[in-house]
């Protein structure tokens, strides 16, 4: 992308125009025979230049004419007016991916399931405008967009706002062109081609005023019919020397012509990479639909039928292929036209089988028969017989067919009547309806007429199927011009030579015509087609010999490359699933390790992209070599969440994984690469990523956050933070390595969570952490467990931790800090007013740091969780903390487990929470508190009404302490979760609990493991569930029942509370 030039104060840009193909070139044409509307004048946007006089009536009605004429061809289109929110804010890009420069449209969809990635965007009305007070507008801008995602759709819209004077304002002239207009010429001036649009152009006191505020809009890059070559165009600045219309648009665009005109150029992505960089100086995308505007289109096309929208969404839905290509508007809208006309008219017993539509191929075969369904019924006429269906169809695939296949290798996508008649198409078969529904006729500037598919696939799908017609009786290969070539004979040898040159095609433009192709040979597509398309059990005899064909292109590369997959994409269109099937079964049962040959790689990599299991995340632990690492690389670029653990993975692979998270392609967001054996030198090379990488948020260990992970109370993380995904734990990494991760955090301004536990920091690697905390204003998840960073890394932390505004959870677990480390921590508490979640546990910290941590707790506002979990706190420390939470508000979770407490800090926390009304779970496991300190605790939950967790597992309970508790919870109507394992409630405390159990009704969980309970208590406790509606989980496990009794058990639950699961 070109850097643009600065100046000083704040300029108003430009806006910008453009309009549909149709509808804009009758415009046009009307206007330059004089056939403008005469409509009430619009108002003028304002001068921006008022030192360059109009003429303020005769320009004025000039330009008037020029905008009624515009908006009177545009029309009253479903968007015009009131274009979509996906059209009237596009993503600002910063150049061209690899992906977009060398992939076939599908490809890129399907690579990056269907997300749209880009940080940025900019709204249609400021789109020419500049982006800053000390920036200029742009004067060269792209917008580029897949097959069907609405850039034609786009300009007309922009042209229509634009002559109502709703954008672009600083524009004078809007003057619209497609490269369809331009095809028609050989040579042209640019004084010409501005009076093709704008015959004023010229006229004394116009030209100076007008083209220093006008916008050129060239529609349409990817069909013009000549490639744009910079390097070997000659300059040319003489506005009135006629040169080839290919050079006329590069020194258009450089500059040489014109300069003083902003020009705004549409074109898929491959196209637009033909401008070179340094000459664009704004670059914007069209987002394809959300899987809400999915939905939304459908229900647009059937709007009275909401059932028939939600059969049509879930046939979608049921293929992840379909469904992503359905980000595609125009593909949606294909989709949706198929399945809503066939739900209507069920297909009879003969096609039962054959429906629904499974695979691609199939979708458009009977999107064939929908349109063939409609011929003949114009003007009431009868349909015509079967044979005459047939012979029509024949014929159109001959003619239809050898346009699309020959357009196609010659990567033509428009087609005027010249071309027609070197391809021997015939003319008047065009004119039929059957033809129109897939093709296009419009009208060109030069009164020409153009001739484009309704969409690319259509155009790909009726090359193959001419491709698999014409092959039974073609001698030379197809694709040879001239028909110039070695002997072919048979169908075997055509379709090797169609896989070969697919498999060659550097930009993927064969990949969707050799899914169509192999579609074409499945039964079920045979059974569509017979008789139109087809012939019946045409090709049949070959599906094994294709599937092996094509497995074989499956060559032992280093990379698994967009080709390699696209074969998989075949095989699946063939109806031949066993790779891809055995390779999925692999996955989910963590066989994968086993599975290496190249196949299996690229069925890999398509499962990556196609298969649901993979949709969130790819599971990939212990199952990769560094070799079939390297073979993905590419593919993984696109995956969402990558989960590599424990694969033994060292330095060297970082080395890899860095330059793809490097990539400008990368659209990986969560990382795991927890038990591997990565040291300094692999945190470098990941840390260096770190440095260009926009799209990692998530560099984490902890499994919670996997579909699947734990969901353990001890987590310090709230439900929706992001300290969810295995990252760097348990690996080798040092001082050096954490100094270069944090070198990268002083800049990176993505990644929002990081884990490093069970590594070797230590205190040198917590200060040079801490020293990124300071500036860093992204991380909001640091887990540092492990790394015995000692006193002074706490200190180093807590320094951190006065500055720093945007840390919400730091995890500090059994890092050898005791009371000076706790003291400094806890005076940043005092200050810092982001931390949500603090991690102690496993420390050393004694009564005398608990009472900084009281003082903390007293002052601090925003903490919701504290874990003090096996430290030295003794009921000295646990009572100072329990007066401090008599005052605080906010804290949430409380882990005080393992910290010697008896019942005397029992009795004082009982006192704390008769008064705390904040705080919702209380962890008192595994201290002696026995009866004594649980009867405090019961008597404080008759009052509190907010507390809904208490974990009491072995603190030394008998059937006192159970009989307080069930008191308790006869009244108590907050409390979800008790938790009483490993104490001695025996059958007096059960019968405690079960007369609770009868009355309560808001406990949810409640486990009575290894309490003694015998047989007797247990059967109190099953029958008191007659009267309880709210239990959802008991467990009665080690209470010494037998398997009769926990028979009895079990059934007298299943009776009482059917909803309520018991663990026996």
């Amino acid at each position: 992308m070109r850097k643009q030039e600065l100046r000083p104060g704040g300029e108003t840009g430009q806006g910008h125009t453009a309009s549909s193909p149709a509808e804009q070139v009758k415009a046009l044409v009307d206007l330059l025979a004089g056939k403008g509307g005469q409509g009430p004048q619009a108002p003028q946007p304002p001068n921006r230049t008022p030192e360059c006089p109009l003429k303020p009536r005769g320009n004025d009605l000039k330009i008037q004419k020029h905008r009624e004429a515009l908006l009177n061809r545009t029309g009253g289109g479903p968007e015009l007016g009131s274009p979509s929110p996906r059209l009237t804010s596009l993503l600002m890009v910063e150049g061209l991916t690899d992906l977009q420069l060398r992939e076939h449209d599908f490809t890129q969809v399907e690579a990056t399931r269907g997300r749209w990635c880009s940080a940025k965007t900019i709204a249609l009305d400021r789109l020419f405008l500049p982006l800053s007070r000390v920036s200029i507008p742009p004067r060269i801008s792209i917008t580029i967009g897949v097959a069907g995602v609405g850039k034609t759709t786009l300009v007309r819209n922009f042209v229509h706002l634009w002559a109502r004077g709703q954008v672009g304002k600083d524009f004078s002239l809007v003057l619209p062109l497609t490269f369809r207009d331009l095809n028609t010429h050989e040579k042209l001036s640019a004084d010409r081609l501005l009076r093709s649009v704008f015959p004023h152009t010229g006229e004394a006191g116009l030209a100076s005023a007008v083209l220093s505020k006008a916008l050129l809009v060239l529609d349409g890059l990817d069909e013009c019919k000549t490639p744009l070559d910079f390097s070997n165009t000659v300059a040319c600045m003489d506005p009135k020397k006629e040169i080839q219309v290919d050079h006329l648009i590069t020194n258009i665009i450089r500059g040489n012509l014109f300069p003083e005109v902003s020009v705004w150029i549409t074109s898929r992505p491959g196209a637009a990479g033909q401008i070179p960089g340094g000459l664009v100086d704004r670059m914007t995308e069209i987002r394809g639909f959300s899987e809400e505007e999915i939905k939304t289109c459908l229900e647009q096309m059937f709007p009275e039928d909401p059932v028939l929208t939600g059969w049509v969404l879930s046939q979608v839905q049921a293929d992840r292929t379909l469904y992503l290509m359905c980000t595609v508007p125009a593909f949606c809208r294909l989709v949706g036209a198929a399945l809503g006309h066939l739900h209507r008219k069920r297909p009879g017993p003969p096609d039962a089988e054959l429906w629904p539509p499974r695979t691609l191929c199939e979708l458009y075969s009977w999107y064939f028969r929908v349109a063939l369904g409609g011929e003949g019924q114009e003007k009431a006429k009868a349909s015509p017989r079967i044979e005459q269906v047939a012979h029509g169809c024949r014929k159109l695939v001959g003619t239809l067919g050898r346009l699309a296949f020959h357009g196609l290798v010659r990567k033509k996508y428009v087609f005027y009547e010249p071309d027609l008649k070197v391809l021997g198409v015939d003319l008047v078969l065009l004119q039929t309806a059957l033809c129109g529904r897939f093709l296009q006729r419009e009208e060109t500037l030069a009164s020409a007429a153009a001739y484009c598919f309704t969409h690319l696939s259509l155009q790909e799908f009726l090359a193959a199927a001419y491709y698999c017609s014409a092959s039974k009786r073609a001698i030379f290969d197809l694709f040879t011009e001239g028909g110039v070539s070695w002997p072919r004979l048979g169908f075997l040898t055509h379709f090797r030579s169609a896989a070969q040159r697919a498999m060659q095609a550097e930009d993927g433009r064969l990949d969707v015509f050799l899914r169509f192709l192999s579609g074409l040979l499945s039964p079920r597509v045979n059974a569509l087609l017979a008789g139109s398309l087809l012939t019946q059990g045409e090709h049949q005899g070959y599906q094994a010999q294709v599937a092996e064909l094509l497995q074989g292109c499956l060559r032992p590369d280093v990379a698994v490359c967009a080709r390699a997959i696209n074969v998989l994409h075949c095989l699946r269109e063939l109806q031949h699933t066993e790779l891809a099937r055995s390779v999925e079964e692999a996955v989910a049962s963590g066989g994968l390790a086993r599975l290496t040959s190249p196949p299996h790689r690229a069925a890999l990599a398509y499962l990556l992209q196609v298969s649901d299991v993979c949709a969130w995340e790819a599971p990939l632990p212990l199952c990769l070599s560094p070799g079939v690492l390297q073979s993905l690389l590419p593919q993984l670029l696109y995956c969402r969440s990558l989960r590599l653990d424990t694969n033994q993975f060292q330095d060297p692979v970082m080395e890899l994984l860095g330059s793809v998270l490097s990539g400008k392609d990368c659209r990986i967001q969560r990382i795991s690469l927890a038990e591997n054996q990565i040291s300094n030198k692999g945190a470098k090379a990941l840390a260096r990523s770190l440095l260009v990488n926009r799209s990692l948020t998530t560099l984490d260990s902890t499994k919670q956050g996997f579909p699947g992970g734990s969901d353990s109370k001890e987590s310090t993380c709230s439900a929706g933070d992001p300290c969810s995904v295995p990252g760097l734990r348990s690996n080798s990494i040092g001082p050096q390595g954490a100094k270069a991760l944090a070198d990268a955090l002083k800049i990176n301004r993505t990644l929002a969570s990081l884990s490093l536990q069970s590594n070797r920091i230590r205190d040198d690697g917590a200060r040079c952490m801490a020293e990124a905390l300071a500036t860093n204003r992204t991380l909001s998840v640091l887990q540092f467990s492990s790394n015995s960073i000692g006193d002074g890394g706490a200190k180093a932390l807590a320094e951190a931790l006065m500055v720093n505004q945007g840390l919400k959870s730091l995890d500090l677990q059994s890092n050898s800090i005791s009371d000076p480390g706790v003291a400094a921590l806890m005076g940043a508490l005092c200050t810092n007013q982001t931390l949500l979640s603090l991690n102690l546990r496993e420390n050393s910290i004694s009564p005398e740091g608990a009472q900084d941590l009281a003082r903390a707790l007293r002052t601090n506002s925003t903490l919701k969780s504290l874990d003090l979990t096996a430290n030295l706190l003794h009921d000295q420390g646990a009572q100072a903390v329990a007066e401090a939470v008599r005052e605080n508000r906010t804290l949430t979770s409380l882990h005080l487990q393992w910290n010697f407490i008896q019942a005397g800090a029992a009795k004082a926390l009982g006192q704390a929470l008769q008064l705390n009304t904040s705080l919702t779970s209380l962890d008192l496991q595994e201290n002696a508190i026995g009866d004594e300190g649980a009867s405090a605790v019961a008597s404080a939950l008759k009052v509190n009404t907010v507390l809904t967790a208490l974990y009491l597992q072995v603190a030394s309970i008998g059937a006192p302490g159970a009989q307080a508790l069930g008191e308790a919870l006869a009244v108590n109507r907050t409390l979800e979760i008790l938790d009483l394992r490993g104490n001695t409630i025996e059958v007096a405390g059960a019968k405690a609990l079960a007369s609770a159990l009868k009355v309560n009704s808001s406990l949810q969980r409640l486990n009575l493991q290894e309490n003694s309970l015998g047989m007797e208590g247990a059967i109190c406790v099953a029958t008191a569930l007659s009267g309880n509606h709210g239990l959802r989980h008991i467990n009665l496990q080690g209470n010494h029942i037998g398997e009769s009794g926990a028979r009895m058990i079990s059934e007298a639950i299943k009776t009482n509370a059917p909803s309520c699961t018991v663990e026996m």
